[in-house]
Parts: C-alpha cells; structure tokens; sequence
C-alpha cells in the first residue's frame, strides 16, 4: 500500500513540476538593459529585432551541459525554421567576465547561426526572472514575451516552433 501511494504521490509531483517549466505568460515588452554583442560592444536589449517576426530567446551558460544539448538541437532545425516562419534566435550567455571569453569559440567551434549576446552581470537574466537555465522564450512581431520554458528535455525544441508558427498565424 505505501509503494501504491508513494507512487501515485511521486506522479502527482513530477507532473506538476513538468507543468510548471512551460508556460504562456502574461505579455510583457522585453526589459530595458544594456549588456553586449560577443565582439564586447554594447548593445541595449531594446534592440533586439527580426522585423516583426517572432523571436527565440535563449539564456545559456558555457558550462550548462543541458544548455548545450538544446542549442546543438536547435541549430539543426534552425535553418528550416528561418525558412518556414523567418524566426531569428538571439542566445544570450550568462557566463561572467572570466568565462565569457568562452564563448564565441564555442559559438564559432559549433558553427551557430544565432545572433550572440553577453549578459556578463547577469543583469538581463534578472530583469527576466531567469532562475534555471536554459530558459528560453518566445516573443511575438512586437518583442513582446507571450511563452516561456526553463530547463530541457529532448524534443522541446519542438514546441518553440510550433508557438512559433502558431503566433504567426494569429498575427496574419
């Protein structure tokens, strides 16, 4: 009886915590912080544009394994997803000044295609209430925040697309 419940316990806490990771979220317009290009220019996350086409938003660390496996499973479908909905991918790297510099070889030695943001001081991550990493999320044609995951499991990218491709066809 106590592995019946403990069971039914352990399946009622992992859906939910599961439930928890992906969410549609109230939209909110991309904060206000300046933080920089992976060539160390400044850049205003204001600035961040695809010609009102929707967004993929990555946060990442060079030495989040989980982090890794997305963004090498995204850069697959990458370039079917810019054909079929124009989606631009901004990754930005929350490593500090000291592993910063890891980062555009990392990019390079990948061969990514993503438009690379540096985020030193953590002060986008916070202005984003980023917790866990990766947290990706998916902005709409007016750089609006509508949908949000923390953490990776295999396949998930599949889900960015498909808000992706849904939000496209709210806004025709």
């Amino acid at each position: 009886m106590k592995k019946v419940i403990f069971t039914i316990l352990f399946a009622c806490i992992t859906s939910f915590s599961i439930a928890q990771e992906t969410q549609e979220v109230k939209t909110f317009p991309l904060p206000n912080v300046t933080i920089k290009t992976i060539d160390g220019k400044s850049f205003n996350t204001k600035d961040i544009d695809n010609d009102g086409k929707p967004i993929i938003l990555c946060f990442f660390a060079t030495w989040c394994k989980p982090c890794m496996v997305e963004l090498k499973s995204i850069a697959e479908e990458y370039d079917d997803w810019q054909d079929e909905t124009g989606v631009k991918i901004y990754i930005v790297s929350i490593d500090d000044t000291r592993s910063s510099a890891k980062v555009k070889p990392l990019v390079n030695g990948n061969s990514w295609d993503y438009e690379v943001l540096l985020d030193e001081n953590q002060d986008f991550k916070r202005a984003m209430n980023v917790n866990d990493i990766p947290h990706t999320f998916v902005l709409n044609g007016n750089n609006e925040v509508v949908w949000q995951h923390a953490s990776y499991a295999p396949g998930v990218e599949r889900e960015y697309i498909e808000i992706v491709k849904k939000l496209i066809e709210v806004e025709k």
